[in-house]
């Protein structure tokens, strides 16, 4: 019997060669994941609340645990946030919005990479604690 020699084929073994990243494809993030990044943020910042039940807004309910009403218009480069929220009374609401526009801004360019070219904060209505579910203030995180 003759002794043959086995070769790898040409590239087993190594590491594949991988192309640029701008030829391997892209990542495409719908208007919807980054509503749901933007509520969560806004959930988060204390004072903050949002509204459940109810049928089309009749008979809903202020609720601390509820995120925001979202919506975002989603370009090639930013994204432009609208929020319409609920804010605990008495409290500034001024401070409060301003820390809003700034915690969600940060929020969704960090977990989404999408820069946050303006948030603008619709406040429909104010909860004095102790009424409508609004007497626990949420601890913010971070």
């Amino acid at each position: 019997m003759s002794a043959s020699t086995v070769t790898p084929a040409a590239g087993a073994g190594a590491a594949p060669r991988r192309s640029a990243p701008a030829s391997r494809g892209r990542l495409v993030l719908g208007d919807k994941v980054v509503e749901k990044v933007a509520g969560q943020a806004a959930s988060e910042v204390r004072g903050v609340l949002g509204r459940e039940g109810g049928v089309l807004g009749v008979g809903a309910h202020a609720d601390a645990g509820a995120r925001p009403s979202v919506d975002v218009d989603l370009g090639r480069e930013s994204a432009d946030v609208a929020l319409t929220v609920g804010l605990t009374y008495p409290g500034s609401v001024r401070r409060v919005t301003s820390e809003l526009r700034e915690h969600v801004a940060q929020r969704v360019e960090a977990l989404t990479g999408v820069a946050v070219h303006r948030v603008d904060v619709d406040v429909r209505f104010l909860v004095v604690p102790g009424a409508d579910g609004a007497d626990e203030p949420r601890e913010r995180l971070r």
